[in-house]
């Protein structure tokens, strides 16, 4: 039974995390985080010790380690801007660190992690939980079966489309706040660049077409595929019939005009994710550098409607 910590217990994600370690038959020993909301622990390990300051958190975890009483992991559902400190604070303290999306928001950090991660042994894990989807994994074989083929060298078509409307606390909250989290490419689009780029390849050229702290779009050519792609948290970029439905959020990914269907298959995803983890297979700084790229180059690019394939909702 390995030994876990958490950072952000109070997070929308956090349950999460908590529901893999019990479910890999491991233990959350530590929980930190500055807002005391966090009776969800209760449905998973009431016995964990609770902070709600960094100082003592940080003693308690030293403390643990001194005594022979480690902790093995560190989840990290912090906010974006300090997922950077927080690794450090776990290798620092000989535990492996499990880290939310994005890793960090410059690709500098990884390369100053690869090195924190050198001097102390222990790992760096991001989790990338849709490469481990059924449905996607069998995507991934089927174009990479294409493109072994002798003269199947013709790029995909995609569009990709995520709109998750927001009230009004989302620009209050850090997540508005682009220096913390990046702006909406990175808070929410991160997730599907990386797994374009894991399916499709590598970045060839990234067009930004529209970036507003609502809503971004733009053209990112990948070594097998064109995409198009329009990320909003506006409930009015909704289309008519969606809107009408009373629905709030609309997703589509489609390659060559075909819809990609994956929205089952994500219970067991995050538990996946951990057993692959601690059995030493989990994704590490490299994997997440292509998509860390991409999201840092688009919110520093000056956008342009004069080039580059732009998507329909645009």
């Amino acid at each position: 039974m390995k030994r876990f910590a958490l950072i952000g217990g109070a997070g929308y994600v956090a349950p999460r995390h908590m529901r893999a370690v019990k479910d890999t038959g491991n233990n959350l020993v530590a929980v930190l985080d500055p807002n005391d909301s966090v009776g969800v622990i209760d449905s998973y390990f009431p016995e964990a010790d609770f902070f709600t300051e960094f100082e003592r958190f940080d003693r308690h975890v030293d403390k643990k380690r001194r005594k022979g009483d480690a902790i093995d992991y560190v989840g990290i559902c912090s906010p974006n801007y300090l997922h950077d400190a927080h690794i450090r604070f776990a290798l620092r303290n000989g535990a492996d660190a499990i880290c939310e999306k994005p890793l960090v928001l410059n690709p500098w950090n990884i390369d100053g992690l690869e090195e924190v991660q050198a001097d102390t042994g222990s790992k760096v894990y991001n989790i990338l939980q849709l490469r481990l989807h059924p449905a996607l994994i069998e995507l991934k074989k089927k174009i990479e079966g294409q493109f072994n083929k002798k003269g199947a060298d013709k790029k995909h078509e995609i569009d990709l489309t995520y709109i998750t409307s927001r009230g009004r606390w989302y620009f209050i909250s850090w997540k508005g706040d682009e220096s913390k989290s990046g702006g909406i490419a990175t808070n929410i689009g991160i997730h599907f660049f990386d797994m374009l780029i894991w399916i499709f390849g590598k970045v060839q050229t990234n067009i930004v077409h529209v970036f507003e702290p609502y809503k971004a779009a733009g053209f990112l050519e990948l070594e097998n595929a064109r995409v198009r792609w329009f990320l909003s948290v506006d409930e009015k970029t909704l289309l008519d019939d969606v809107r009408a439905s009373g629905q709030r959020t609309y997703r589509s990914i489609t390659v060559d005009g075909e819809e990609i269907e994956f929205s089952k298959g994500f219970t067991d995803l995050y538990t996946l994710s951990y057993q692959e983890i601690v059995e030493g297979r989990g994704f590490g700084l490299e994997d997440a550098r292509d998509s860390v790229e991409a999201a840092f180059a688009i919110r520093n690019t000056k956008p342009s409607l004069r080039v580059g394939s732009r998507h329909p909702f645009v």
